[in-house]
């Protein structure tokens, strides 16, 4: 294991972290940590401007998927967590390396919506570990106020676990029917002047196998979560992370040329079939790096101070499928390397907020300021030969091939500054105004060197101010009615590997969001919520003739989402979302798109899971999950849609004492069908979903 990123930061710290957060009438120390009792729904959420603010007081959609059900579904990657959630798809990818997501038909970027602890931009370019998070949360929609240039599809927080007052170590080992094996051990501990000290480690390693023909690897992690509280009014707080995944990717199947104006898709493969070799190996690593110090200056007033760094790399050979025949099955592989591809994020926070009073108006007030660096750097690499004679229905093996690098590379840098002020402003105990500005600064350079040195150069430099304005309406103090209004600024996206513009930056865009909603607690663990939003964001597609991936107007989302989460009863917990949503592209210049579906946008979604837990047998509980995703178009002129379907989850869990030890042991099956159906579409792309799996897991608290 590759500890070296680890004893670095531990050599370096001499402290760890606690933080002092923002609180609606005073400061108070805020600590995340594992529940006794864990509860399907979460009192408190540590995205954006809203951190440590009760999911019923945000006037956004969010959704919290927290760590009691991780552990009930046994879920170690992001849409494993965010099915859970209404809206997210797969996009493009089938996940047989990385999540790269889609809510409510828009993509998630993976450099700027995936953020640690509410801060740090990770970059989502290898499975993000959950062993070591204490919940997944989901802002939906525009973010810019606090996040800068991202688009709208929602900002996704990965929240870590921390050490608390009871210490953990607990032991954990997983094996599935293909293969996999997977141990984990999670410790925790305070230590230090009247605890004063907090240390969580976390450690992961193992085989990985999902049940793919060709398929096979391995996955590791290495956390750090650090507190200190140094002094009453001083704390500080440290996050690192190290971790790395190699597996064989799985082939996408690239769409026919359109006759007619449609598209016939291929009949769905087995869900186990993999047209890529073995040796087409996917490996990447990261390293995050993220730290906090909160100072109180008063009994209203604090400052923080936030600074990290988060790293990726990763070599590559994906391939897909193209030219093939429908009735022989007989095609093309056509296979796309990179070597040494680098990405890294630098961000840099700072913040004064506080509470001050004007007559009978009382202010929740915060100002900051944040600078975002992005780079990346991809090598040119070759290979002797990159396309191969491949049959669909009876796939042959392709002989590995050598690389080398070409000399040429594309290394593009993007600088994303701003200045924001939000306040929180509480009229009288039902009322609330809630209002936002930014400033941002935002540039890009994009360089691309050919092989024989000739350079070429695009720039882009943009200056915004986009507003926030939302009003809240509570009735009583576990209801609560709201509407809102935002803007935001996206970088639009990037070309992929396969367009003639190949990794090209599109030039940033705006959106605008409106939304109105209600949220109901009920009891102590059970939130509900509904709401209506409308979005307008800037849309892109790849040109079938030219291959060149660029904007191509307007899309329009809106529609209504529900959710419901909590414990019933002491015995029942549910996780409940759905989605109803109509999409629609409006560029009136380009007939082929106008009032066509976004594709890959799924316009209905829902997602069902329970657990029960017995009294007869104490430690005995039984739940299962639904998942459906509606048709999806598999490109803009919406030539052909990929089906619906459901896929379902079951599992038991039983926790017990053996001697002293508390042990638990568990069962899950995911997808107990062995359903085939294709879980993925976009960018001319389409691919299946995975075959049934079973897993095993035992752990133990010693």
């Amino acid at each position: 294991m590759k500890l070296k990123p680890i004893a670095l930061a531990l050599l370096s710290l001499g402290l760890p972290a606690t933080a002092l957060a923002q609180n609606n009438t005073e400061l108070q120390e805020v600590e995340v940590q594992a529940r006794e009792q864990g509860s399907y729904s979460s009192s408190a959420v540590q995205v954006g401007t809203f951190r440590d603010t009760a999911p019923i007081d945000v006037p956004l959609t969010v959704n919290s998927v927290t760590r009691e059900v991780l552990d009930a579904q046994s879920a170690t990657t992001l849409f494993g967590a965010l099915r859970n959630t209404a809206g997210v798809t797969r996009s493009q990818l089938n996940g047989s390396t990385y999540d790269n997501i889609a809510i409510r038909g828009i993509l998630v970027e993976n450099r700027g919506n995936y953020r640690l602890n509410g801060s740090l931009p990770i970059i989502n370019l290898v499975d993000v570990p959950l062993e070591n998070k204490q919940q997944v949360e989901v802002l939906k929609g525009a973010s810019s106020l606090y996040y800068g240039f991202i688009p709208p599809s929602g900002v996704v927080n990965l929240v870590t676990k921390r050490a608390g007052n009871k210490p953990v170590f607990s032991l954990s080992q997983s094996v599935n029917e293909h293969g996999a094996a997977m141990t984990h051990i999670d410790w925790g501990r305070k230590f230090g002047e009247n605890d004063n000290q907090g240390l969580r480690v976390n450690l992961v390693k193992g085989s990985e196998d999902i049940g793919v023909n060709k398929y096979s690897g391995e996955r590791e992690l290495a956390s750090i979560a650090y507190d200190w509280k140094i002094t009453d009014r001083l704390s500080f707080r440290f996050d690192v992370e190290h971790y790395e995944k190699s597996v064989s990717e799985q082939a996408s199947i690239r769409l026919l040329p359109a006759v007619n104006g449609s598209v016939t898709l291929p009949p769905v493969p087995d869900n186990k079939t993999n047209l890529a070799g073995e040796w087409q190996q996917y490996d990447a690593n990261a390293q995050n790096y993220l730290a906090r110090v909160d100072y109180v200056l008063s009994d209203s007033w604090g400052v923080l101070f936030e600074a990290g760094y988060a790293e990726t790399t990763r070599d590559r050979a994906f391939s897909r499928f193209q030219n093939y025949d429908l009735n022989t099955g007989e095609g093309e592989l056509q296979i796309f390397y990179s070597r040494n591809q680098q990405f890294d994020n630098t961000n840099y926070r700072g913040e004064i907020y506080g509470e001050l009073a004007t007559g009978p108006i009382t202010h929740n007030l915060s100002f900051g300021y944040t600078t975002n660096s992005r780079a990346s750097n991809t090598p040119g690499v070759t290979a002797p030969q990159s396309i191969f004679s491949q049959n669909l229905y009876n796939p042959r093996d392709i002989a590995p091939q050598n690389v080398s690098f070409t000399g040429a590379y594309s290394a593009v840098t993007i600088d994303d500054q701003g200045l924001y002020v939000f306040d929180r402003m509480q009229l009288n105990e039902q009322w609330q105004v809630l209002a936002g500005l930014r400033r941002g600064d935002y540039r890009t350079e994009d360089l691309r060197v050919a092989a024989d040195g000739t350079r070429t150069v695009r720039l882009y430099n943009a200056q915004e101010t986009t507003p926030s304005l939302a009003v809240m309406y509570k009735p009583r103090q576990d209801v609560s009615v709201y509407a809102s209004y935002v803007e935001g600024l996206e970088e639009s996206g990037q070309a992929p590997a396969s367009s003639a513009n190949a990794f090209q930056l599109l030039d940033p865009a705006k959106s605008e969001q409106r939304e109105v909603g209600a949220k109901l607690k009920i009891g102590q663990n059970s939130l509900a919520q509904i709401a209506y939003f409308d979005i307008d964001r800037a849309s892109t597609f790849e040109d079938p003739n030219t291959m060149v991936f660029g904007l191509n107007g307007k899309a329009n989302y809106s529609g209504f989402e529900m959710a419901w989460t909590g414990e019933l009863n002491k015995q029942l917990s549910i996780a409940a979302s759905a989605l109803l949503m109509d999409a629609e592209l409006q560029n009136d210049g380009n007939p082929a798109t106008v009032g066509k579906v976004p594709e890959n946008t799924a316009e209905k979604t829902a997602s069902l899971f329970a657990e029960y837990r017995l009294i007869s047998v104490p430690g005995l509980s039984f739940n299962g999950g639904l998942y459906y995703t509606g048709e999806r178009a598999v490109n803009d002129q919406n030539q052909a849609f990929i089906g619906g379907y459901t896929v379902a989850s079951l599992g038991v869990r039983y926790a017990t004492v053996i001697g002293s030890t508390p042990t638990q042991f568990q069962l899950v099956v995911d997808n107990p069908t062995d359903k085939n159906y294709y879980s993925t579409a976009g960018n001319g792309l389409i691919g299946v979903g995975t075959p049934r799996t079973i897993k095993a897991i035992v752990s133990v608290d010693l």
